[in-house]
């Protein structure tokens, strides 16, 4: 096991892969020379060369449309689009194409392109720069989303995503790519979990609490806060956001027949959404209490000095956990999670 950081892991990743098969390269704006804007992709260019690791112009859809051109001629690309604001000129290639040429094609097409995606706030950036789009891609049939949370799993599952023969979204938050943790890196793909296998990460009995990317940290200390109040929380990292590993999930909840919902993302139609409409459907007569969500606000997001007020974070967590365990709260009716 070797400690390292999420940036230094997701690098690793990306060595590996690169080294185990010619056919993968990589694609983004300033990720040669410059290493990325995160130094994610750093000494990948001098170990792999140009033809492998492309500085592009400032053009995303021209980006995954030329790896959609790759991947037609069996290349792996792997695309970085630098900030998760700027994924959006390339929306219309990941959804028109990128998503819906296998099935297009009758299965004689397959689109093995990862699409890493620097993602979600906490870092004080500017506009257009600190996003949490990962709702539209969800709701698109054809794509892998996961979410990582940890440097072990940003390096597994980056290297099964590049592996995979179905196009991912990869989403790695900013705010965690300086956390340390222990990575083994002689992990075989064959020995690892499934990328779309969700963890638990706690265990609890009172209330199941599920979560993704950095709100793992953030949902773990929640935990650690109400275990002093005498309430035992699961947590429960999805890690794949599609497909859902709706297994894993729904044998929480019917365990503690209780759910909370927490992301960065808007409230309106997110994967929370989703997430609190399939566990009623499956664990509708184990629930004891409404599912509660704790997101982001419905709003643009905000300047860099007032992220704090959109970011979940423990006491509307914590005051999510009242409400579901019908407990007298302080900001109940203040504050809507």
């Amino acid at each position: 096991m070797t400690q390292l950081t999420m940036a230094k892991a997701i690098n690793e990743g990306l060595r590996r892969a690169m080294a185990d098969d010619p056919k993968v390269l990589m694609m983004g704006e300033d990720i040669g020379k410059l290493g990325g804007v995160f130094r994610v992709t750093d000494g990948l260019l001098d170990q792999f060369g140009a033809q492998r690791v492309i500085d592009t112009p400032l053009a995303e859809a021209g980006i995954v449309g030329t790896a959609v051109g790759l991947a037609f001629r069996g290349y792996r690309p792997v695309v970085e689009i630098q900030f998760d604001g700027f994924v959006y000129p390339a929306f219309d290639q990941i959804v028109c194409q990128v998503a819906k040429l296998h099935y297009r094609t009758r299965g004689n097409v397959k689109m093995p392109i990862t699409i890493r995606i620097p993602w979600a706030g906490g870092v004080g950036a500017a506009e257009h720069h600190s996003e949490s789009p990962e709702a539209y891609f969800v709701h698109t049939s054809g794509l892998r989303v996961v979410a990582v949370s940890n440097p072990q799993d940003a390096y597994v599952a980056l290297r099964q995503a590049i592996a995979s023969d179905d196009p991912v979204i990869y989403f790695e938050p900013k705010r965690l790519y300086h956390t340390k943790g222990e990575v083994d890196l002689d992990l075989q793909l064959a020995d690892a979990a499934p990328m779309g296998l969700a963890r638990v990460v706690r265990e609890g009995s009172d209330v199941t609490l599920l979560t993704y990317g950095s709100q793992v940290s953030v949902a773990l200390d929640a935990a650690t806060a109400a275990e002093d109040d005498g309430v035992s929380i699961e947590v429960v990292d999805l890690r794949s956001l599609s497909p859902v590993d709706y297994r894993t999930v729904t044998a929480s909840v019917r365990k503690t027949g209780r759910v909370v919902v927490t992301h960065e993302a808007a409230r309106e139609a997110g994967v929370g959404a989703e997430l609190v409409a399939s566990v009623t459907e499956r664990c509708f007569h184990y629930l004891e209490a409404p599912p509660q969500r704790v997101t982001g606000h419905d709003i643009p997001y905000p300047p860099a000095k007032l992220e704090r007020h959109h970011l979940p974070d423990i006491d509307r967590i914590l005051d999510a956990v009242d409400r579901v365990m019908d407990r007298p709260n302080s900001l109940s009716g203040l504050v809507e999670a």
